[in-house]
C-alpha cells in the first residue's frame, strides 16, 4: 500500500486522501504516481460514481516538492545528459489530464493551503468546496519557475484575464475571493467541511452515472480544442529549474529573504 495516497470507499463513491502532512501534501514523486494509478483504475470502474479529493492534516496540498531535485536547481545540463526534471514533470502534467478526464464526478474538498501544483489539482474538479481557512495561490514566477503544467487547467477553470492575474503575480487567495474568482462554489466554516462533503455527494448522486459520464466526456471535447503543451510545459520548466532565477527565487524563499528581482523600495 502506498500512504502517499489513502483511498476509501463508501458504497459508490471514494475518498481520496493526499497524506504527508510533515510537507503539507507536497506532490511527491509517490503521491504522483499514486493518483495517476488511482485514476486509470477509476476509469474503469463502472461501479464508482464519484470521487472527493482532499489533503490530510489541514493542509489540502502545499503544491510540488523538489527534493529530489535539489542538488540540481541553477546547475546547467550537461551534454548529452537527458533531463530527469522533464519526465517527473511531464507526469505531473498527465496526471492533471487523467483528473480533468475521470468519467466520475470529482469534487475538491480544500482546508487549509492549495499552492501551485495543488491549485491546478483544484482547477480539475468539477466542484470544490473550501473552508473559510483555506487559501489558494500559484506561487511559481516568485521563486523565479513558471506554472507550466497548471497554466492551461488555470486558464480553462478562471478564464484569460484572472488566470494571467494568478499566474503572473503570485497573488494569494483567501476562499471568498477564490470563490468570487470562480476557482471554488462554496465556501463553508472550518468546522463544518465534513458535512457540505456529505451533502454536496447526496446532491451529486441524484444524476445518472451515465448522464454523468456522457455530460463529462462533451465537456472533454471542449479541452481537447486547447492544445496539449505538456512536453512544452515540462522542458520549460527544467529549464527554469536550472537556470540562475529559480536558484536566486528558491534560495531567497527557503531564508525568508525577497527574491533579488522584488523591489525593495
Amino acid at each position: 500500500m502506498n500512504n502517499a495516497l489513502i483511498i476509501e470507499r463508501d458504497g459508490a463513491v471514494e475518498r481520496w486522501t493526499l497524506n504527508d502532512p510533515a510537507s503539507r501534501n507536497a506532490l511527491s514523486d509517490a503521491m504522483v504516481v499514486a493518483l495517476y494509478a488511482a485514476c486509470l483504475r477509476a476509469q474503469g470502474d463502472a461501479t464508482l460514481r464519484g470521487v472527493v479529493l482532499t489533503g490530510a492534516g489541514g493542509a489540502f496540498c502545499a503544491g510540488g516538492s523538489l527534493g529530489n531535485f535539489a542538488h540540481i536547481i541553477g546547475q546547467a545540463l550537461q551534454p548529452g545528459e537527458t533531463d530527469p526534471v522533464i519526465g517527473m514533470n511531464r507526469a505531473y502534467g498527465d496526471l492533471l489530464h487523467a483528473l480533468a478526464a475521470l468519467p466520475q464526478w470529482l469534487l475538491c474538498a480544500v482546508d487549509g493551503p492549495a499552492m501551485g501544483g495543488g491549485f491546478g489539482l483544484v482547477c480539475c474538479a468539477d466542484v470544490v468546496l473550501a473552508t473559510e481557512r483555506a487559501s489558494f495561490a500559484t506561487p511559481e514566477v516568485t521563486l523565479g519557475l513558471p506554472p507550466a503544467q497548471i497554466a492551461p487547467f488555470v486558464w480553462q477553470r478562471l478564464g484569460d484575464a484572472t488566470a494571467r492575474q494568478c499566474l503572473l503575480s503570485g497573488v494569494r487567495w483567501g476562499a471568498r475571493d477564490a470563490q468570487a474568482a470562480g476557482l471554488v462554489n462554496r465556501v463553508v466554516a472550518d468546522d463544518a467541511l465534513e458535512s457540505a462533503v456529505a451533502e454536496a455527494t447526496q446532491a451529486l448522486n441524484r444524476a445518472a452515472p451515465g448522464a454523468v459520464a456522457a455530460t463529462k466526456q462533451l465537456l472533454q471535447r471542449l479541452r481537447t480544442d486547447v492544445p496539449d503543451l505538456r512536453d512544452e510545459a515540462a522542458i520549460a520548466f527544467a529549464a527554469a529549474l536550472r537556470g540562475p532565477e529559480a536558484a536566486a527565487g528558491l534560495a531567497a524563499f527557503a531564508k525568508k529573504q525577497p527574491a533579488p528581482w522584488v523591489d525593495k523600495a
